[in-house]
């Protein structure tokens, strides 16, 4: 496993890449690449996430399951592609209530979202590698210990977040979240799917700022 974690990071979340289940983690990634399987995103872009939104920057949590599983696609932030990349329809379908939500917002003709977390946006998803082509297919082998324990630090350490939790897997981690002290927008996913039963109409990107400014914290600017 290469790349590295934002030394704002290290502090908080270092010692558990020292602990064991982080160790059999390693070693299973391993195992893959020999066995002749890719991974993405591409060992730098593992903890892409992290370096683009230092901890201490932190002020919404959009998380996700697992990386996109096609070629040139993911780059460690959920939810997002790389330039030059299509669009994938979950996203599209965010575009879409973005330009219902924020007035102005214009839909893009990428699916770049190094904006977003540049303004404090953790793109977070639990599980930080896949099997190319096989969604969760890196499921259950270690990932999800890590990012819970970032989850909860963001919860203990910080004040007045924004969770944006989209489908059941996402709101499963409601239970990490002190919600006294921070808020959290659900609905179910953007999924082609899902999105017809409650997604359209949620306004989860203008509620985020509102509950911001009420922070005292300046709002996202959502256009990429």
């Amino acid at each position: 496993m290469a790349g590295e974690l934002h030394p704002s990071w290290m502090k908080v979340v270092g010692d558990e890449l020292t602990k064991p289940y982080m160790a059999n983690l390693k070693g299973f990634l391993q195992q893959e690449k020999e066995a002749g399987h890719t991974v993405y995103p591409k060992n730098a872009d593992i903890f892409n996430a992290f370096n683009k939104t230092p901890f201490d920057k932190v002020k919404v949590v959009i998380l996700g399951q697992d990386p996109y599983h096609g070629e040139h696609q993911a780059h460690g932030l959920s939810f997002s592609v790389q330039r030059g990349i299509a669009v994938p329809r979950s996203l599209a379908n965010i575009y879409k209530e973005l330009k219902t939500d924020i007035p102005g917002f214009v839909i893009p003709n990428h699916g770049n979202l190094e904006k977003w977390a540049e303004q404090g946006v953790l793109l977070l998803n639990t599980s930080l590698t896949v099997r190319a082509n096989q969604a969760g297919s890196h499921s259950k082998k270690g990932w999800e210990q890590f990012t819970d324990a970032v989850i909860r630090k963001i919860s203990d350490e910080c004040t007045g977040v924004v969770f944006i939790l989209w489908g059941a897997h996402a709101q499963s981690k409601i239970a990490l979240i002190d919600t006294q002290k921070h808020h959290i927008l659900k609905s179910v996913h953007p999924s082609p799917l899902s999105v017809e039963r409650g997604f359209w109409g949620s306004k989860p990107f203008s509620k985020t700022n509102e509950f911001l400014i009420k922070e005292g914290k300046e709002p996202i600017d959502w256009q990429v």
